[in-house]
Parts: structure tokens; C-alpha cells; sequence
């Protein structure tokens, strides 16, 4: 992980602070303020908008909290979500596992920008920081989370998150042994996290040449190019652009990829499914190889879902 993790692009969360609702009356501070799990440990809680400032923002002055944004359709996020759990119960209150729904709490996806889920977050000192997304094998994430740990001790955040149970206190902790990840995986994670796309999309095709069905490495590749192309673009001057001329084909298949960086996934399908609909030939074919790459990186949303049938209209 690199030496400048502390200093990642941080997301401006000060709107989202201003919408959060004061805790539910009863709500003694930040503990109580929003659901728990964890097995009773006290280090594991459902964040909403309304409590998001008390719970994530308010916290992080004291502990580092991982943010897991997650949706319920969301099979990556069903393997993902026990080993942050799990490792959250383990670690005793070091820091806390924030939860929250990506379809429920669309204010705070926006705030985060999500591009794909899961996404995960650290929040150290009211600064977020991008750790990764999709679903790691649990040493990964281990060690993502020791990063975290790190950085915030450095920063001064060595207490407790309050409430917490020590492990031996609520259960015994194990947190599954999953089998070595493939090195070319590790290779294209380390490679994205340098912004060596060459070398990640390098990764993934020899994964796929290997096993063309592996969706991770589909989604994986497909993710590297949308990095590639929007990397050092203006999004905002692209979707300008686009939306000055929406029969430039060119100029909506950037404005498409700013969208979907941006978390916008509906604008993004519904501008090039548009574009579909008044071209043939080449350039109809260039759309729809797009979109479906698009597809993979959302993987098999509800937006996809829609989308998919929207496409199926478009082309017959």
C-alpha cells in the first residue's frame, strides 16, 4: 500500500454533516444512535443520513470508521460484508464498521461518488479516504485495515469505540481462512491502487485467458478502461459537451464514462441507450459494446436490470 494513503483524494462531506438530522430522542450521543450488530460487540452499525454525522463524522475524531456501502441485490457485498464484520468484532473497538445502504441512503452514495459496490471507505478525523472496492478475500482486507489503524495512530486516534465489547467479553472470533488470491489479482489491485493501468488491464486479461467466465476479472477490466479514459479528464466540461450536441456519438461516450465516475449510473445508461436509438452500423455497435461493459462494472443492479431491457427496445 503506498506511503501517500493519508493524503488520497478525500470526498467533501460537509453538505451531507448539514442534512443529518440530531440522534433520535433517547439517543444517548453516538451510541445508540443507529442500529448495531456485531453480535452484540458494539463496533458494527446501520449509519443513515440522520445519523451519519454523530456516528461516522463525529467518531472519527476518536477512531477510524470503515465505511461498507452495500445494497441488498449486491452478491459481492454478501462475501465482502461477514469479513469486515468479522474483523471489526476482532480488533475490539479499535474502530467502527459504519453500514450503510447504498438504495436506502442515495444522499450519501452521491457523497461518495459510488461507481460500483461494494465500496469501501476509511473516515479518519472527519477526512474520508478511498480504500477499495469489490470483494476482497478477508488477508486483503486485513490489510487495508491495518493501514487504517496505522495512519490513524499517527494521527493521535488510539481510543475506544464507545460501548464496545472486547472479544472475549461477547464471542470468539474467527474470521475464515479463504484460499491465496490469485497473484495476477493481487497484481491488478496493486497496480490500480499506482494508476498503472497497463498493468492492471494486463492482469485481468491474463485472468480471463485463463477463465473466460470469471465475472471478477470482467468487471475488473472493465472498470481499468473507465479509469484509463476518464483519468485527467474534466467530467464536468465532458457532460457539457455532450449534452451541447446529443447526437455527437464521441462526445457522449465521455460524457457516459464522467457520469458513471461520478456515480451517476441512470445518466450514464440512459445517454448512450439514446444514442443507440439514432445511429446503425459501426457506431451502434460501439454503444452497445460500451453499455455492456458499463453493465459489468455495476454489476447485476436494478439500474442494469432496466437498462438491459431499455438496450433490448433501442436495438430491436
Amino acid at each position: 500500500m503506498s506511503e501517500s494513503f493519508s493524503m488520497r483524494g478525500a470526498v467533501d462531506l460537509g453538505a451531507l454533516a448539514r442534512r443529518s438530522a440530531s440522534p433520535a430522542p433517547g439517543a444517548a450521543g453516538p451510541v445508540g444512535a443507529a442500529a448495531t450488530r456485531g453480535s452484540g460487540s458494539g463496533v458494527v452499525r446501520d449509519v443513515t443520513t440522520a445519523t451519519f454525522e454523530s456516528d461516522v463524522i463525529e467518531l472519527s475524531m476518536t477512531v477510524p470508521v470503515i465505511i461498507d456501502l452495500w445494497a441488498t441485490w449486491c452478491e459481492p457485498c454478501k462475501s465482502l460484508s461477514p469479513i469486515l464484520e468479522q474483523l471489526a468484532v476482532a480488533d475490539g473497538g479499535r474502530w467502527l464498521l459504519a453500514k450503510i445502504d447504498v438504495d436506502a441512503e442515495q444522499q450519501i452514495a452521491a457523497a461518495f461518488k459510488v461507481q460500483s459496490i461494494p465500496s469501501v471507505f476509511a473516515v479518519i478525523k472527519g477526512q474520508p479516504l478511498p480504500l477499495f472496492q469489490g470483494a476482497l478475500p478477508a488477508p486483503q482486507v486485513r490489510r487495508f485495515i491495518d493501514e487504517v489503524l496505522r495512519v490513524a495512530t499517527e494521527q493521535g486516534l488510539v481510543g475506544t469505540v464507545p460501548g464496545a465489547v472486547a472479544p472475549n467479553e461477547s464471542q470468539d472470533v474467527e474470521v475464515e481462512v479463504e484460499p491465496p488470491l490469485d497473484p495476477r489479482l493481487v497484481v491488478a489491485f496493486d497496480a490500480i491502487e499506482a494508476g498503472d493501468w497497463d498493468a492492471a488491464s494486463q492482469a485481468y486479461r491474463e485472468l480471463l485467458a485463463a477463465s473466460p467466465a470469471d465475472q471478477l476479472a470482467k468487471a475488473g477490466l472493465a472498470q481499468v478502461e473507465l479509469l484509463r479514459r476518464t483519468d485527467g479528464r474534466d467530467s464536468a466540461v465532458d457532460v457539457t459537451a455532450a449534452d451541447a450536441d446529443p447526437d455527437d456519438v464521441a462526445a457522449g461516450l465521455l460524457a457516459a464514462d464522467a457520469e458513471l465516475i461520478n456515480g451517476d449510473a441512470v445518466a450514464a445508461f440512459n445517454r448512450l441507450i439514446a444514442l443507440v436509438r439514432l445511429t446503425a452500423g459501426p457506431e451502434r455497435n460501439l454503444l452497445r459494446l460500451r453499455l455492456l461493459e458499463l453493465f459489468e462494472i455495476m454489476g447485476e443492479s436494478p439500474e442494469v436490470a432496466r437498462a438491459r431491457t431499455a438496450l433490448a427496445s433501442a436495438l430491436f
